[in-house]
């Protein structure tokens, strides 16, 4: 006892060790914000995260003029009112926007904290399921750290991260209410897990796809195996005429009855939670933004901005340059199929990995950050800290090592490649569209090669099953 409790104890120490530095390196590099010139990237600032553009909105707002005026700003107006101040206060002898970049290093550190507190939360859930399965000896496996403690470090200590944490936007701050929301879901408390995906959703958009994950794990619980093997192991252990009768669903975390029990009653109280934040929300922005055209006008300036692709600057996303390419009267009908694409997957997926709801809402944010109009790297550092979370069930994973030289190598010719078109003159448009695209090429393999580990890891633990049942 002694001997484990030292060793979760250094476990413990290693990881908040770590943490730590990740926000001392933070820190640092925020002193040296015009050497790295991370801001003006557009792999890291999208026209609707910059907090250039934002500082701007609160300017013209400051001069009485509306902060959607032009085409500089097109972000949320209670993002404006509480970053807006931060931009305009100047600490003498300090970087300009140091208090930003602060804000982002807290909201870093805080989602990394909750993906580890979430991480908790499903390897929890993972043990106790394994033990009811009789299936002990997949949880001998010798881990470095907890599955939580790796996800939150590989999401501190990404380059993405820290590119986007230093290169002054706000999807710091979006990630935060993401992450948000799905711990509150995992650890079943509804107003928390609302007001995430609300605010979420209203900053970005594109998270209001995760209300299934949310949902399934509202009404179900944390990731499990399938759920029929839990009711082949009752009906062993009971008798099928006693099961009917005595049945108690197995579910990790609690004592009320699980996996083919569906609580719609934390689903309903959802929704009610998530239509009072809405309201709420809305209530707020309208009196803000009351002088400068209403709600309509700012629906106008920010989902319809995302929705309409009318900033067509260079990013690593692949909708850019083929809206700068189609005819005009073909505009329309591809808007729609871009961004239907992403609700075609939606239902299938939800089919397929119903038991394994975290694990959806990963893949929803990586098909979201390949398909969305103005992605980031910002993106990426999100669906890949959570992707950690999965380290035992994707060991398997195929072209593991593959993908990280990809990822890398379009890292490092990205900015190259903007250089010799944009710069230097060299070099045209489809040099650094071809990056974008490698970079599509490999988040769709990484979707399908880790849908397709889980999927095995789930047919390894239904075979395991029948053996020990045999």
């Amino acid at each position: 006892m002694e001997k484990t409790r030292s060793k979760t104890n250094e476990k413990k120490l290693g990881f908040w060790k770590w943490a730590i530095a990740s926000v001392i390196f933070r820190l640092i590099l925020i002193y040296f914000p015009q050497n790295l010139n991370l801001s003006s990237r557009p792999e890291v600032s999208t026209p609707v995260t910059s907090l250039r553009r934002l500082a701007e909105g609160y300017w013209l707002k400051q001069l009485s003029m509306s902060p959607y005026a032009g085409s500089m700003y097109h972000g949320s107006p209670l993002l404006l009112s509480v970053l807006g101040p931060l931009t305009a206060i100047k600490i003498e002898g300090q970087p300009n926007h140091l208090l930003c970049s602060l804000v982002s290093v807290i909201a870093d550190f805080i989602c990394a904290l909750l993906i580890r507190a979430t991480g908790r939360i499903l390897q929890t859930a993972r043990g106790l399921n394994l033990k009811f399965l009789g299936l002990d000896t997949m949880l001998e496996d010798i881990e470095i750290m907890p599955s939580g403690d790796i996800a939150a470090l590989v999401y501190l200590w990404n380059p993405f991260t820290i590119f986007t944490c230093v290169g002054f936007n706000t999807s710091p701050v979006e990630n935060l209410f993401v992450v948000l929301s799905l711990y509150g879901a995992s650890a079943g408390i509804v107003p928390l897990a609302a007001f995430g995906w609300v605010i979420a959703s209203h900053l970005s958009l594109y998270p209001v796809v995760l209300v299934i994950p949310v949902i399934l794990l509202l009404g179900y619980c944390p990731d499990t195996p399938p759920r029929k093997l839990f009711l082949q192991r009752d009906l062993q252990k009971t008798g099928a005429e006693g099961s009917t009768k005595n049945h108690v669903q197995h579910r990790p975390l609690t004592n009320k009855p699980t996996e083919a029990t569906f609580f719609w009653w934390r689903v309903i109280l959802f929704f009610m939670w998530a239509s009072i934040w809405i309201a709420y929300v809305l209530i707020l922005c309208a009196i803000s933004v009351k002088e400068y055209g209403g709600l309509p006008e700012m629906f106008k300036r920010t989902y319809g901005f995302i929705l309409t692709v009318k900033d067509l600057s260079p990013n690593i996303g692949v909708l850019w340059y083929f809206f700068a390419e189609v005819f005009d009267f073909f505009r329309n009908f591809f808007l729609i199929v871009f961004h239907v694409n992403i609700l075609f997957m939606i239902l299938p997926l939800a089919i397929r990995l119903n038991h394994r709801p975290c694990f959806l809402a990963f893949v929803y944010l990586a098909i979201s950050s390949m398909l969305k109009s103005y992605p980031s790297v910002g993106d990426s550092a999100l669906y890949l800290g959570l992707m950690a979370l999965f380290v035992n069930e994707l060991a398997e994973m195929q072209f593991s090592f593959f993908l990280f030289c990809g990822y890398v190598g379009v890292s490092l010719l990205s900015p190259v490649m903007h250089n010799l078109w944009i710069w230097r003159g060299t070099g045209n448009a489809n040099f650094y569209y071809a990056t974008a695209m490698v970079y599509a090429c490999f988040q769709i393999i990484l979707v399908v090669e880790s849908v397709n580990a889980m999927l095995n890891h789930d047919r390894k633990i239904r075979k395991l099953c029948t053996t020990t049942e045999g």
